[in-house]
């Protein structure tokens, strides 16, 4: 059964990434996303491939996979594919699901125009995009 409007909004405000927006800002970005379940082992987002959609996990776990090498798990209120949607690359990754996992997405074009109308937001993004970037690097001087 799809989430309802208000169900995506509380889950929406319960991450940092959307921490700061204002109850109409998130009426908005619900209204907007699509509510989307997978079953365990189901690719979410395929390496390769060009990213058409924002994904924040509202539910479950899954994993990022490169090279045959497992890189993060990932749980409730973490996200993916911002990167694609960014620059219109092909995607560094995959995402698989380890059990069943909801996922709230954002078509490329919305997140995009969230991005241009919420500068709040795109603040947050790009520390989180740091932040991972850091992360990264540090690990493979190590």
């Amino acid at each position: 059964m799809p989430m309802t409007s208000k169900k995506k909004r509380d889950l929406l405000r319960k991450v940092g990434l959307f921490a700061e927006m204002t109850e109409r800002s998130l009426t908005a970005i619900a209204s907007k996303a699509v509510d989307i379940d997978f079953d365990a082992g189901q690719y979410v987002v395929r390496q390769g491939q060009v990213g058409t959609g924002f994904y924040l996990i509202t539910g479950g776990r899954a994993k990022v996979v490169r090279g045959g090498q497992v890189l993060h798990r990932l749980g409730p209120g973490d996200f993916f594919g911002e990167l694609s949607v960014l620059d219109q690359l092909p995607r560094m990754a995959h995402v698989i699901t380890e059990e069943p996992t909801t996922c709230l997405a954002l078509a490329s074009w919305d997140f995009s125009k969230l991005l241009e109308e919420n500068p709040k937001i795109t603040i947050s993004l790009l520390r989180e995009v740091a932040r991972r970037l850091r992360e990264a690097t540090d690990s493979h001087r190590h």
